[in-house]
């Protein structure tokens, strides 16, 4: 017999969380408390981080896919466009749609996916999130970590293994703060930063240097989560943890390539004339080259960039950021 229902568009009650991300306020509805646990474990208790301007309004709906069997690690996402809309797709119940041009998002997730929290929250939700709000404020998105202090930020870019996670970590134990660890959404106009400042991964290896003394109970508790590469990390969350998130969105005055290069005397910061600059960033951000905003964002950060070779400890790197943020460059 034919369901009367097939779309499953009868109104249901729903549970809403409304949260300021990314700068945008954003209103979470589901339809299985569930659903609202995972959003709260994305994004709860994150700074409000805001351009000055009024922020736009953004909706994301979840739903509850009953039923279903998964064996082993869910699909990897799949991702695709078409009028207007961009989809994330891991399988037929477990799929995420943004519509920019509606400033909406719908995140359906299997009762199966509930047991992959990490894939529907990284993969459906972030990815919904994300991808809504950097196509309706205009932003540039920038695969990579930022840290800051005083409203001044420097963006810390590289490939994988580079060493942005554990850079991160010494730099938040030196006092600066976390704007984001592998997003970043930048205002090209006024290269403002924003990101998700919630969780750290890091190698088991780096978390037991004798820095991270202060962090024992946030890293004790921390699950370990498998990368799609097959790496396994420690995701530490950094809102239940000494180290500190930045409360504003700053403005990034220094773009860092790391690499795992070490310097001949140690921690070494070596300028990138503007051409390299450029070429570089390109060949490290292929996506958002292709982003409106490019242009100007390149513009803009051209005249501050850097490498950083490694010393013998990340303190040293860390202090050179320091310096960064510390200067009127």
């Amino acid at each position: 017999m034919t369901s009367p229902d097939p779309f499953r568009e009868r109104k249901v009650r729903q549970a809403v969380r409304a949260l300021r991300l990314l700068g945008a306020d954003f209103r979470f509805t589901a339809d299985d408390n569930r659903l609202l646990r995972i959003v709260d474990a994305a994004f709860a208790g994150l700074p409000p981080l805001r351009f000055r301007r009024t922020p736009a309004v953004l909706d994301v709906q979840l739903q509850l896919q009953k039923g279903g069997r998964l064996r082993g690690e869910p699909p990897k996402a799949r991702y695709s466009s078409g009028a207007g809309l961009l989809c994330g797709t891991v399988d037929a119940r477990n799929f995420a749609i943004a519509d920019p041009a509606g400033k909406r998002a719908y995140v359906a997730i299997g009762e199966e996916m509930l047991r992959s929290p990490y894939h529907a929250r990284y993969e459906l939700l972030e990815f919904a999130a994300m991808t809504l709000a950097a196509r309706v404020l205009g932003l540039v998105p920038l695969h990579g970590a930022c840290l800051s202090r005083r409203g001044r930020a420097v963006l810390l870019l590289g490939g994988s293994g580079a060493g942005k996670s554990t850079l991160c970590l010494h730099g938040l134990l030196d006092g600066l703060e976390l704007v984001s660890e592998d997003s970043v959404f930048v205002e090209p106009a006024t290269l403002r930063a924003v990101g998700l400042a919630n969780f750290l991964h890091l190698r088991a290896g780096a978390a037991r240097l004798p820095d991270t003394r202060a962090l024992a109970k946030a890293i004790h508790s921390s699950p370990t989560i498998r990368r799609r590469s097959g790496i396994r990390k420690l995701e530490i969350d950094v809102r239940n943890s000494p180290m500190r998130a930045a409360l504003r969105s700053p403005r990034i005055v220094a773009t860092v390539f790391v690499t795992a290069r070490q310097g001949r005397d140690g921690a070494g910061l070596q300028r990138l004339d503007a051409a390299e600059f450029v070429a570089r960033l390109a060949r490290d951000q292929p996506y958002a080259t292709q982003r409106k905003g490019w242009g100007a964002f390149v513009a803009a950060a051209r005249a501050n960039a850097y490498e950083l070779h490694r010393g013998a400890h990340p303190k040293d790197s860390v202090s050179l950021l320091q310096g960064l943020l510390g200067s009127s460059a």
